[in-house]
């Protein structure tokens, strides 16, 4: 016969538990008050996200406008930098004609 006296009843008291809890943890995620919860956290969720999309737009127009003036910066240098190719090519022209004239004058007072 079945002696109640030797059932091991953690496990069958764990099992009605769960299911009490279970039941009642439904019954509160689905009440008025939780749905409001949720209404207002998703709300809150919703500004958060249209004021950190507002933030990462104004930093990519910020970083638009960087990196067009650091492309207008580097274009200025090699413009510079080509300027000043030129300049030291036509001074060492210029002296390396002066100094075939003065070789020039030399040689025609030498002879």
């Amino acid at each position: 016969m079945l002696n109640l006296k030797d059932i091991n009843w953690k496990k069958p008291g764990l099992f009605a538990a769960g299911v009490a809890f279970g039941t009642a943890g439904i019954k509160i995620l689905t009440s008025d008050d939780a749905k409001k919860l949720y209404t207002n956290c998703t709300a809150a969720v919703l500004r958060a996200k249209s004021c950190v999309m507002k933030t990462a737009t104004s930093v990519q127009e910020n970083a638009g406008d960087i990196l067009a003036e650091a492309k207008q910066i580097n274009e200025d240098r090699a413009t510079e930098a080509e300027a000043e190719v030129v300049d030291d090519y036509c001074e060492v022209a210029e002296e390396t004609a002066e100094a075939a004239e003065t070789a020039e004058a030399e040689a025609a007072t030498e002879a």
